[in-house]
């Protein structure tokens, strides 16, 4: 069992993390809830959560969340009130997972295009050095490692039962249970093929439509077709 060896040699901290969003546009939407865990290596060469968030965050005065995504990820605008945190603070949080102290770091998602260019946003508009931190930390995308390994459909629900996960965990649209799901999905993608480094930085994207939003800065995209 490769245990993301070859990768922690690499890395001294991998942020697993996901979004729930208002919508596609980071640029015109909003982040509703982030999850994500800092995952080190210990002396011992075992793997521990070093730190872990599950924040709902608080819209600007006067939106709403539209209702479709309410019932997509039963998030609502009164859970929002009630238990949700500010854009600045998630920024702070998310900025502290990532800090690059001990080392490089990788942060990893599924479809990570999106979770990223909405991340980079959300940094952008709280300065402080979290933009310094995305931008010094490497990428892999999940979804394009899936994509090389099975055929379509290749969503993280597809990917728990490739790997027979669904014992273990859930895919539910919400943040911090997928999280969990795309941590273990990455091991067992690991203990698959040892080949996760070859895809940092590497984004695959469908020909027929072309790069979804803006470049990120340290990214290769490379046209994949479905397996």
């Amino acid at each position: 069992m490769s245990n993301l060896r070859e990768v922690f040699q690499k890395y001294a901290a991998v942020v697993f993390f996901d979004t729930e969003t208002t919508g596609l546009e980071a640029d015109s939407c909003q982040i509703i809830e982030l999850a994500a865990i800092r995952i080190e290596q210990t002396e011992r060469g075992t793997l521990r959560m070093a730190s872990s968030a599950d924040l709902f965050i608080k819209l600007p005065a006067g939106q709403r969340i539209p209702e479709k995504i309410v019932e997509l990820t039963g998030i609502t605008d009164e859970l929002l009130k009630a238990e949700g945190v500010t854009e600045a603070e998630a920024a702070a949080t998310f900025t502290e997972m990532i800090r690059n102290d001990k080392g490089p770091v990788l942060l990893v998602a599924h479809n990570a295009q999106f979770d990223l260019l909405f991340i980079k946003a959300m940094l952008w508009r709280h300065k402080g050095d979290g933009e310094e931190m995305f931008e010094a930390a490497d990428y892999l995308d999940s979804l394009t490692v899936y994509k090389d390994r099975r055929a379509y459909p290749h969503k993280l629900a597809n990917a728990i039962v490739a790997y027979k996960l669904e014992g273990k965990v859930q895919n539910s649209h919400r943040a911090i249970d997928d999280v969990a799901a795309l941590f273990e999905v990455c091991k067992a993608m690991d203990n698959e093929r040892a080949d996760l480094l070859s895809y940092v930085n590497l984004f695959g994207y469908n020909p027929k439509y072309g790069v979804s939003g803006h470049r990120i800065d340290g990214v290769d995209y490379w046209p994949q077709r479905f397996n």
